[in-house]
């Protein structure tokens, strides 16, 4: 499986349009490869470089397993069954690269699933990582990074 974004190629620098600095809209995604089991996908962002641990910036998971691209700027209520768990920033929406200090890496990582996932209310990544636990058929991950100017 293999994860692509027309905003910016893999180990690259991401635009400010997808940050804080900008419009903090999430950037198109594109997937292929994906293995013929697949049920649905699951998609976590995060930063490794933040000071304390790694940030998590975004978490969607039940992506239709028909889907192979997210929008720029995508509403994931949009998609059938679909959800947002809570990322870091406490809410269930995208939060965009924003580093405090110095260049940080930021990793898109989506997931093929054999299930959909159920919980009772908003997932954290510890319980989507739990519940992904023994279901995951393949990973693609794509890799950007950002250092603020300002």
């Amino acid at each position: 499986m293999k994860l692509m974004s027309p905003a910016f190629k893999n180990g690259q620098s991401i635009n400010s349009k997808f940050t804080c600095d900008g419009e903090d809209a999430s950037p198109e995604l594109v997937w292929e490869g994906v293995p013929k089991e697949t049920k649905s996908f699951v998609l976590i962002v995060d930063d490794p470089d933040a000071p304390k641990k790694t940030w998590v910036h975004w978490l969607v998971y039940n992506i239709p397993a028909t889907v192979r691209r997210l929008e720029e700027n995508v509403r994931v209520s949009s998609m059938p069954s679909a959800q947002e768990g809570i990322s870091d920033s406490g809410k269930p929406q995208f939060y965009g690269p924003c580093p405090p200090k110095g260049e940080h890496r930021y990793f898109f990582k989506l997931f093929a699933l054999d299930s959909m996932l159920t919980f009772p209310s908003r997932p954290t990544v510890d319980q989507l990582m739990k519940a992904m636990k023994g279901h995951i058929l393949e990973k693609a991950e794509l890799m950007g990074t950002y250092k603020r100017t300002k």
